[in-house]
């Protein structure tokens, strides 16, 4: 596999038939339940303002890896569970106008069924198709100013590995990776997030720069993979 090159992608829209949204998203041997539910409500704390709400959870299945991984249960949930929701989260608000979304709220659930290296990355990416789908539910066909999304959102992982900058790393890339971020970045090339770190080891400015042209490069492939999976339900 080229460090340049992204995993395979297949997209199922539609996987399940009981939410507006439903992606099943796979991304090399990563697999990732997208759902996104819509209510016709928001949170307590914002009744009466006038705008919507975009949240999500995020889940590691018990089978998802080799070693069984125990279900949280009663709303407990572990460190890295609430970063990774709360990343997915705000990378879709990034793109909405939730004034436009009117008092409404959206949950985009990723479930991780097998994981294997980049499952936040791909929760973000295939729950954006699912996003798109619940969205267009309620707004199919509204002037292009209303509609309450105003970008799309695609994300991906970049590494140094074996001292080469390399794309869209699996599990075994990613644990001999010295250098390891996460991207998120709009259609529009915009950036949203950017988590990197150094796995014992560091990294100056001239890697950062090629990381993040790498990351680019991947996201501009995932965008395109999220718009011919929507084909015409693409809202842009």
């Amino acid at each position: 596999m080229s460090v340049h090159g992204i995993r395979p992608v297949t997209v199922t829209r539609g996987f399940t038939k009981t939410t507006p949204g439903s992606v099943l998203y796979q991304c090399g041997e990563t697999v990732v339940l997208c759902t996104a539910s819509l209510e016709e409500k928001v949170p307590d704390w914002m009744v009466g303002k006038g705008k919507g709400w975009i949240t999500a959870e995020y889940n590691m299945l018990p089978g998802s890896t080799p070693q069984r991984k125990s279900r949280e249960r009663s709303g407990k949930v572990d460190g890295r569970t609430t970063e990774i929701q709360r990343l997915i989260g705000r990378s879709f608000r990034a793109i909405a106008d939730l004034q436009k979304l009117g008092e409404r709220s959206l949950t985009i659930d990723c479930d991780v069924l097998q994981a294997d290296g980049g499952t936040r990355t791909a929760a973000i990416t295939g729950g954006m198709i699912a996003l798109i789908d619940a969205v267009n539910s309620v707004f199919a066909g509204v002037p292009a100013a209303q509609y309450p999304l105003k970008d799309s959102v695609a994300a991906i992982s970049v590494g140094i590995v074996d001292g080469k900058p390399s794309l869209d790393l699996d599990y075994l890339r990613d644990v001999r990776a010295d250098v390891d971020m996460n991207v998120v970045m709009t259609g529009n090339n915009r950036f949203v997030e950017i988590q990197g770190t150094g796995e014992e080891a560091t990294f100056d400015d001239q890697e950062l720069t090629q990381l993040l042209a790498l990351a680019k490069q991947g996201i501009a492939q995932l965008h395109a993979k999220q718009k011919a999976a929507l084909g015409k339900a693409w809202p842009w």
